[in-house]
């Protein structure tokens, strides 16, 4: 019996060492790892190949942007363009944009922008830097930049969403009692300037 399981842990072993070294590997070769994909007000996304896959780190004028060509390295080059803003934490993984401990429409201190929870009495609007929680696959989260809002949905813009994932996702938005909600469990809420 101590045999089998520890067989079964051993192969359990090589599965998550494999599932790592795997989302490294880019398997969509209609792209090359660090082609532009998508723009939005002339700040371009690039393709990242596998989503764990790392090339280097990207800075401007000493300011940490991120990673190359992972999310949070898009949002931040995002921020730092358009809006010419720098975060006073410019460090942390995707879900570390959101603080659990700011209020609804008060200010994260860490990324100098302003916090909504989802569900939030304040709709999305554009340019607003979305924060998705962590999963099993994925423990750092994802961020993402809202390019469009309608009525009823949003639309975003994202870096590294996996190698045969698009640039832009719409989702589902809805208003129940003056509260705005995006219907995705995964979505912890967003941040603007």
């Amino acid at each position: 019996m101590k045999k089998k399981i520890g067989i079964g842990f051993a192969i359990l072993v090589v599965v998550f060492l494999g599932s790592k070294g795997i989302k490294k590997i880019n398997f969509n070769t209609k792209y090359e790892v660090g082609e532009k994909i998508d723009s939005i007000n002339n700040v371009y996304v690039y393709y990242n190949g596998g989503v764990d896959n790392v090339t280097e780190r990207n800075t401007k004028d000493g300011y940490n942007l991120g990673l190359k060509y992972q999310c949070v390295e898009f949002v931040k080059r995002y921020y730092y363009q358009h809006y010419q803003h720098q975060m006073p934490d410019s460090y942390g993984h995707a879900k570390s944009f959101f603080d659990a401990n700011v209020s609804d429409g008060k200010l994260n201190s860490r990324r100098n922008l302003y916090q909504y929870k989802n569900p939030s009495q304040t709709k999305p609007q554009e340019g607003d830097l979305l924060v998705f929680k962590g999963t099993l696959l994925n423990r750092y989260g994802h961020v993402a930049i809202v390019s469009k809002v309608s009525k009823d949905a949003i639309e975003i813009i994202q870096q590294n969403p996996g190698p045969f994932s698009p640039s832009r996702e719409k989702m589902v938005l809805t208003k129940s009692n003056n509260t705005w909600k995006i219907n995705n469990d995964r979505i912890l809420g967003w941040l603007r300037k």
